[in-house]
């Protein structure tokens, strides 16, 4: 393989092979991969900016029977600290998150094994009856294969209820590694890699704006990365017509704090900030069929998350109002409106506020500074 000739395929948007992806994050030099990644971020984003979102990454339950070997966050069936959000909370947090300038709510629990359909299809309706301009970002693959599980219906039939009940969007949680053989080791209770992906495909087909993710920095190899960006980049091929399929693709490090995978297995993060601004640049590279790249700063930090914007991300995605699940494993870091905006112009580009379906807003007249405490 010649580094030239890979470059021309990508900035061509063909499909890399699995082994041309493999063949780049050894071989080629990071400044190189970084330009070619920004020269392909230019023509996909041509507006320049870099976009970022108000929302709240809100709990159902942390009750899971999943055992993923990585999550602080949940608690097993009758544990004293086991909980299921109520409706008064969640008006209260809808309602603070609306005064802090969000309009959307990131949904998300556990496989809970006693929540199904019915419990889920009700809160939805509850929610959009009480605040009807709320957007739901809810649930991911897992938690609708468990529910399709329980209830023993199809993907498309609980999607489809789902959507009727009020999710306008489905998040990409759960992907970590698209590979069985990590699953195995790090999620064994979720679904396998096929049905994840069979899961997003019928969502596309129902036209729900999905969104793809990968957990990296644990025990699988940069073979079994790139298998998982070609695994996402077909499944978007074969989205139907006029619909937008994945949206947006993140990818962030393993969090080890305190994490079974650590404690047990010795397993802990040792991603650099070259390795992950490279792999920043291959997911812009491997994925040339989807338009948005979002840097991780929950993970990495403000400054590394400044460097990824000029490897081809183009977006810096929440100022997470609230979120539990990666706190829990160790990330420290934090922004609040104004903070991410001075972080995107440091980094010499416009900040713009956007929503789910990445169209710009107007930041709201009224929004207010959150006091961050969690």
């Amino acid at each position: 393989m010649q580094l030239a000739e890979l470059y021309r395929k990508a900035l061509n948007f063909e499909f890399l092979s699995e082994a041309e992806g493999v063949f780049l994050f050894h071989q080629a030099p990071l400044a190189e991969l970084m330009q070619v990644a920004d020269t392909l971020r230019k023509i996909q984003v041509p507006h320049g900016k870099v976009t970022w979102i108000i929302d709240r990454n809100m709990n159902t339950t942390n009750v899971c029977i999943a055992n993923c070997k990585f999550c602080n966050f949940y608690r097993i069936p009758g544990h004293a600290e086991a909980y299921i959000t109520d409706l008064d909370t969640y008006k209260v947090k809808i309602e603070e998150t609306f005064k802090y300038g969000g309009e959307q709510l990131l949904l998300q629990g556990g496989h809970h094994p006693e929540l199904g359909l019915a419990y889920y299809v009700d809160l939805f309706k509850q929610l959009k009856q009480l605040f009807p301009h709320l957007k739901l970002h809810a649930l991911g693959p897992p938690e609708v294969a468990h529910i399709c599980k329980l209830e023993k219906k199809s993907h498309h039939e609980v999607l489809k209820a789902l959507k009727d009940a009020g999710m306008d969007s489905l998040p990409g949680p759960g992907a970590e590694i698209l590979v069985d053989r990590v699953r195995r080791l790090i999620s064994k209770g979720k679904c396998g890699s096929q049905e994840w992906l069979d899961i997003m495909h019928e969502a596309h087909k129902l036209n729900l704006t999905t969104s793809a993710t990968m957990m990296f920095g644990h025990v699988e190899t940069i073979e079994e990365r790139m298998e998982h960006l070609v695994k996402l980049r077909d499944v978007q091929a074969r989205k139907p017509d006029g619909v937008k399929g994945f949206i947006a693709f993140i990818p962030w490090t393993f969090q080890d704090v305190d994490t079974l995978l650590a404690r047990i297995r010795g397993v802990h993060n040792l991603t650099t900030t070259e390795e992950y601004i490279r792999m920043i640049a291959l997911s812009r590279i491997m994925l040339p069929n989807v338009k948005n790249i979002q840097a991780s700063w929950l993970t990495v930090g403000k400054e590394v998350a400044q460097l990824c914007l000029h490897a081809g991300a183009n977006d810096f995605g929440s100022i997470m109002i609230e979120e539990n699940v990666v706190s829990a494993a160790g990330a420290p870091h934090r922004f609040t409106y104004k903070s991410i905006q001075a972080a995107i112009r440091e980094a010499g580009f416009e900040p713009q506020l956007r929503n789910q379906q990445y169209e710009f807003r107007e930041l709201p007249e009224t929004i207010q500074e959150q006091v961050i405490t969690y």
